[in-house]
């Protein structure tokens, strides 16, 4: 079992910057590929970033690109999320999950095994 706590969300401004923290414990954490996840209000939860459990390997979905970086420290169990120039549209609740196949990245809710309770990020104009 992982358990998963996301921080690190707010209000903020469009173009501002903000960075989650997704804190896991339980099981070793880099024996665990990594993601997050968002829902805004009436849509599905979408794929955002993912990583692997050693780093190496990072994927993002295109409207992230550019903008926002994942990263992890396994020394301290954590994974983040580096979120600038944020728009409007990004508003939504975000979700880290932990995956235990390492070596393949997964961009599917399904591909995951441990979910955080989520953060909310609210962007406005």
């Amino acid at each position: 079992q992982v358990q998963l706590v996301e921080s690190g969300g707010g209000l903020v401004q469009d173009g501002d910057s903000l960075r989650l923290s997704c804190a896991a414990s339980g099981r070793t954490f880099s024996n665990y590929a990594m993601g997050w996840f968002r829902q805004a209000p009436g849509n599905e939860r979408e794929f955002v970033s993912a990583i692997s459990s050693t780093g190496s390997n990072t994927y993002y979905v295109d409207s992230a690109k550019g903008r926002f970086t994942i990263s992890r420290d396994n020394a301290k169990n954590t994974v983040y999320l580096q979120m600038n120039s944020l728009k409007p549209e990004d508003t939504a609740v975000y979700y880290c999950a932990a995956r235990r196949n390492s070596i393949i990245l997964s961009t599917i809710s399904s591909g995951y095994d441990y979910w955080g309770q989520g953060t909310q990020v609210t962007v406005s104009s």
